[in-house]
């Protein structure tokens, strides 16, 4: 097929007209699936309301049709499952595509690069600003290179013929640690010696125009291109964006768990201690929840661990090299059930079975750390980790050699317990990929030498993780 016999096809897949710059993207997506050349790589960025996402399902539909092999990724559990959807094919997270563990030893570096068999098949990254080039949010010593995007493009370029599709919008958080998100950058994918083609999609598709929750997110994005970064942007309320005071917030948690569940609700903040607050208040005043956790609570895990799949694959081999390869920072997992929980080397410990809706409702068996359910940290400080570590290690003195002690220590079920926190309310960063109906934004007091890049990608991002209604709780208007 040519490029224009492409892009007609995608404009077939479409429920709507395409505007000229959508015809414009889909002419460069269809040359660059057109092009015989091995290393192609296309980085089609765009901003919400923009048509990025039908673009990319309309894309997908095509390359089946022609029986051109595709493999749909992501960066999170949560971001697959939003792509599967709007693909309407399955997507995977990218560490369970590109990384493998042939058997659990306790090494340091337990994940390795995995041999890429696929020939002639075209790769899809969507969430693509997530991707860190170091070991930032994404980015991990113990997969691979520690070097996410290098391994991407390593494994993606094994196979002949291959080529890689990054989508994802550059108005968006970029990775912890990280001024820009370097898979959307252009010279960043030239270093690689990749022939790189993309296109910046900007025009809000006239179908999503009068979306409240989409006027706001172009004000804010055009914000961030033009620098504006001085004062509280305006935001403006109505339809589906509501100033919800604080004296309401109960009431309207209460209709938003009632008819979306807690799945399908989620309070959005900028800090720990803030998310914190929130998860309190809604397991108790919401739930009525005493009990430090019970049956059905909403938790996710702060800190990747490798441990407990593959105690699971050990004793389930239909799991073995599949889904749920490790369980990964920012994965969440609904409490099927709660029990003995007991105090150790001075932490508090429970064990649990955990279900995990974004992987199929995989139920998981596993030891939990709950000290860092009201922790102001991410996941334990260094300190708290360091402590654990040894006193776990002196358990294991009688063993004569260190390496083996160090064996035994990373094999054991308490030094290698499941770190969590409540679910219910989250930060940016952790909500990041996700989409939700009911979407609650708390930004608490923002000092005006904060209102910078920063701080409107923050906003982006937060507001356009809803798919229904926005409320903006006890907004300050300028």
């Amino acid at each position: 097929m040519v490029s224009e016999q492409i892009a007609e096809l995608i404009a077939a897949e479409l429920p709507f007209t395409l505007n000229e710059e959508q015809r414009e993207a889909a002419l460069r997506l269809g040359a660059f699936i057109a092009d015989p050349r091995n290393e192609r790589c296309f980085a089609l960025r765009g901003y919400a309301g923009t048509g990025k996402t039908s673009l990319v399902g309309a894309l997908v539909r095509v390359l089946k049709k022609a029986e051109i092999s595709v493999v749909l990724l992501a960066p999170t559990g949560r971001a697959a499952k939003v792509f599967s959807h709007h693909a309407g094919a399955p997507a995977h997270t990218i560490h369970r595509v590109i990384y493998r563990q042939e058997t659990f030893k306790g090494q340091d570096t337990p994940f390795q690069l995995a041999f890429n068999k696929q020939k002639y098949t075209v790769y899809i990254v969507d969430e693509a600003s997530m991707i860190a080039s170091g070991t930032g949010a994404m980015g991990n010593s113990l997969f691979g290179s520690g070097e996410l995007l290098d391994d991407l493009i390593r494994y993606v370029y094994e196979g002949d013929g291959n080529r890689l599709l990054l989508v994802g919008d550059t108005a968006q958080l970029p990775p912890v640690g990280e001024d820009e998100s370097p898979a959307l950058q252009r010279d960043v994918l030239l270093g690689y010696g990749l022939l790189v083609s993309g296109i910046q999609l900007t025009q809000v598709v006239r179908q999503e125009e009068q979306s409240a929750v989409l006027q706001n997110a172009t004000r804010l994005r055009e914000c961030i291109a033009a620098g504006h970064y001085t004062a509280c942007p305006s935001v403006t309320f109505g339809g589906e964006v509501t100033n919800l005071p604080g004296g309401e917030l109960l009431e309207a948690l209460y209709e938003a768990y009632n008819d979306f569940g807690t799945q399908g609700t989620i309070v959005v903040t900028r800090s720990n201690k803030q998310a914190n607050v929130y998860n309190n208040g809604i397991r108790s005043r919401i739930f009525s929840r005493e009990e430090v956790l019970t049956r059905g609570d909403l938790i996710m895990a702060v800190k990747n661990n490798y441990y407990w799949m593959a105690q699971k694959n050990a004793t389930d081999s239909s799991h073995s090299g599949g889904k749920g390869a490790f369980i990964a920072n920012g994965d969440v997992a609904e409490v099927v059930c709660f029990h003995n929980e007991h105090e150790q080397y001075g932490f508090h410990f429970a064990d649990a079975t955990l279900c995990f809706p974004d992987y199929d409702d995989m139920e998981v068996d596993c030891r939990i750390l709950l000290d860092t359910l009201q922790s102001e940290s991410p996941s334990l400080t260094y300190g708290q980790q360091k402590q654990l570590f040894e006193l776990v290690m002196a358990d294991y003195a009688h063993l004569r050699s260190k390496r083996a002690r160090l064996k035994a220590v990373r094999e054991d079920p308490y030094y290698n317990a499941l770190q969590i926190k409540y679910a219910y309310a989250v930060t940016c960063h952790k909500a990041q990929g996700g989409q939700w109906p009911r979407v609650f934004v708390e930004q608490g007091y923002v000092p005006p030498e904060a209102h910078d890049i920063n701080y409107l990608r923050w906003l982006y991002t937060a507001f356009t993780r809803t798919t229904d209604k926005l409320y903006l709780i006890n907004w300050n208007t300028p």
